[in-house]
């Protein structure tokens, strides 16, 4: 079975070793300069997974223990640098592959299969977020300050950030649009004296956003509602969305930005973050369906920043500033990985098994890999209502 698979010639920058089942251990070094990765195989099958089925086999062969990384996260880079920079317009595609695809096409973002698709997410426990997140309850990225390491602190600083795009003042209307848990809300209220409207589909974020607006005494600046985007109906001053827009599905890009824009005021600002694609890469993405899209977020895509910039100008939403923050990101998922894999008891305990625990490690690493690579980016946008 070893020979069956040719190994040489697949590296163009970097080097990995390789831990084969048979006790050998094989080097691939790339021409170019690059990430330094090492991976022990316990099964052959895992080979055939890699290389014939793209992202999802590569994590589902990690999800059934057919290999492991003492660095992860420097796997995912290793292999997210090696991608060609433009993907072959045309190429054969495996049975499973092409199943994959059929079943993301069929978890279309409707309004029910929104609620669906968001449950199987974000509805999986606040309990289980609760050990892994900052006391926030953040999930997005953070941004640091020079030398700073305190994740709580550092998704302060990006909800300020976010605030400052938005140029949000005291007794500003403001609608945030995907409120997860709450604490962009909360720190608008308290820091700005925003008035703040914040919608999710997830019963279990506006439950728990809901009694943290209580808690926090600022139920009379904070309105949380369980509310799809698609019935929003009013005018705010400005707008806030953080990495909403990824769940929203590119059936529903153009109708995401047409209701945000029909919400905010004249001249009103709508600050986005959001996760982005390379360009070079985005026709190639947006004809499959990754690991993240089977496992994680089902319904969900990403936008490249020329597909975002183009879906919010036809709905009169201007860009006028952007600031990227891949390798925050990269750090916000470290601290998560590390939390989460730290507390792999307490996530047995709640009824997670042992795969859904490696999937969710493969994930964590998966996106942090991509980060420091380059292939994805964390973007902050500032689109004005013309």
């Amino acid at each position: 079975m070893s020979g069956a698979i040719n190994l040489e010639g697949r590296l163009r920058a970097g080097s990995l070793e390789i831990d084969l089942p048979d006790g050998r251990t094989v080097r691939l070094t790339g021409k170019q300069d690059g990430p330094s990765a090492r991976l022990t195989l316990h099964r052959w099958r895992a080979l055939r997974r890699f290389f014939g089925g793209g992202t999802v086999g590569f994590g589902e062969s990690f999800m059934d223990g057919e290999w492991d990384s003492p660095d992860l996260p420097k796997v995912i880079e290793l292999a997210a640098r090696n991608l060609p920079r433009r993907p072959m317009a045309f190429r054969l595609v495996s049975p499973w592959r092409m199943g994959d695809r059929v079943r993301h096409l069929l978890r279309q973002n409707t309004r029910e299969g929104s609620k669906h698709n968001i449950a199987a997410h974000y509805d999986l426990g606040n309990d289980f977020y609760a050990l892994w997140l900052d006391p926030g309850m953040t999930y997005s990225s953070a941004v640091f300050a020079r030398d700073a390491n305190d994740l709580e602190s550092a998704q302060a600083e990006k909800n300020r950030r976010l605030l400052d795009l938005a140029s949000v003042k005291a007794g500003d209307r403001l609608l945030e649009v995907g409120c997860g848990w709450g604490g962009f809300a909360l720190q608008a209220a308290r820091d700005r004296g925003a008035h703040v409207t914040a919608i999710t589909v997830s019963r279990a974020q506006f439950d728990e956003a809901s009694r943290r607006v209580q808690a926090a005494g600022v139920f009379e600046k904070v309105d949380v509602r369980l509310c799809d985007y698609r019935d929003l109906d009013g005018e705010w001053d400005h707008a806030v969305s953080v990495e909403m827009i990824e769940a929203v599905g590119e059936k529903y890009w153009d109708t995401y930005f047409e209701r945000v824009s029909s919400c905010v005021k004249s001249g009103g600002v709508f600050a986005l973050q959001a996760i982005v694609i390379e360009n070079e890469r985005f026709e190639a993405y947006r004809r499959s369906a990754d690991f993240i899209q089977k496992h994680i977020f089902p319904g969900g895509a990403l936008l490249s920043p020329n597909a975002l910039r183009d879906r919010a100008a036809a709905a009169g939403l201007q860009w006028t500033s952007a600031a990227g923050y891949g390798l925050d990101y990269a750090h916000t998922l470290a601290h998560w990985r590390s939390r989460f894999e730290g507390a792999s008891d307490e996530v047995a305990a709640l009824g997670f098994d042992e795969r859904f625990r490696r999937c969710w490690s493969f994930y964590l690493a998966y996106c942090e890999g991509g980060f420091r690579a380059g292939n994805i980016d964390a973007l902050q946008v500032a689109l004005v209502r013309r």
